[in-house]
């Protein structure tokens, strides 16, 4: 697949330090290092730490580290999200001057009988859409989004549409308590680093629309997308620090990434039975095709949930 107007293809893993690596994260890195390397494409690293609350000390030095026993090597410095306060603000500035975003008032207990989302996020009803009550300040800003289908192929889910007006209303992009919103920081941190192949876990399929939408509302590129099977536990829960889900570090690297592959549809051989990560991976990046993933939201793998 080429590169949006002939630019050289980039891919990128983004983990959010919340706590080690565990196989889901596992399963996202091997898929976007695979769909890099197998085209020539760089493999870009950004720790996505721009939630300061919930990112857990030592997490982010842990994950690096359970890369690089895991074979999986990235090309270039790391970025932190921490760092680039200042060009989502400039983002920000941008969308205000164009009218796009308007100040919120609503409190998340003002929302909490509002319907439901895909993502299970509750819908915005345009409270503060027209404006504030005298004397009252904005605590949050909202993208304005207007009534229609956002549509995307997804080169392992499908055709893909959604009208987020009615699903999920006009977004945060600059929250509460001061922090900038995932959806805006991850839109403008793909388009500066020049990411044209986005490959992450199914559980980011229903933000996609919200980052198109802010991609063309800021002028920025847009870059495929794939999305890999979440990993689920016994009871369908997505592996995650609330479902309690295991970490990798201490577990064989080799034997990690042999059923990362089998759970992406590209089983090894049994000639590679007890191979080193590296090994693996070099067999892999040779058959690597996004065709073989399952076409499935979820999945369970025995072993790890």
């Amino acid at each position: 697949m080429s590169a949006p107007g002939g630019a050289a293809r980039k891919g990128r893993f983004a983990p959010s330090p919340t706590g080690p690596l565990h196989f889901g994260s596992v399963v996202a890195a091997v898929g976007s290092y695979l769909d890099a390397r197998s085209s020539g494409a760089a493999w870009l690293l950004r720790i996505e730490d721009v939630d300061v609350p919930r990112c857990v000390p030592g997490a982010a030095e842990g994950i690096l580290r359970t890369l690089e026993r895991l074979g999986l090597e990235w090309d270039g410095p790391v970025l932190w999200q921490s760092s680039r306060t200042e060009v989502y603000r400039a983002a920000l500035e941008r969308l205000m001057a164009a009218g796009r975003v308007f100040g919120c008032i609503c409190t998340r207990r003002a929302l909490a009988d509002a319907c439901l989302a895909r993502d299970g996020t509750r819908r915005y009803s345009g409270t503060c859409r027209d404006g504030l009550p005298p004397g009252r300040t904005a605590r949050a800003f909202r993208l304005r989004v207007e009534p229609g289908c956002v549509r995307f192929v997804d080169r392992i889910q499908g055709p893909i549409e959604e009208d987020v007006a009615a699903d999920v209303g006009d977004f945060v992009v600059l929250r509460a308590d001061g922090y900038f919103a995932y959806q805006l920081a991850v839109v403008v941190d793909d388009a500066e680093a020049g990411i044209t192949d986005v490959v992450r876990g199914a559980d980011l399929l229903d933000s996609t629309p919200r980052q198109l939408l802010l991609q063309r509302a800021l002028g920025l590129p847009q870059p495929a997308y794939a999305h890999v099977p979440v990993v689920t536990n016994g009871a369908g829960e997505k592996l995650s620090k609330q479902t309690l889900a295991q970490a990798v570090d201490g577990l064989a690297p080799g034997g990690v990434v042999a059923d990362a592959l089998r759970f992406l549809g590209h089983p090894p051989p049994a000639a590679l039975g007890g191979a080193a990560p590296a090994e693996l991976l070099a067999w892999a990046q040779g058959i690597w095709s996004l065709a073989r993933v399952p076409c499935v939201r979820g999945a369970p793998m025995p072993g790890y949930g």
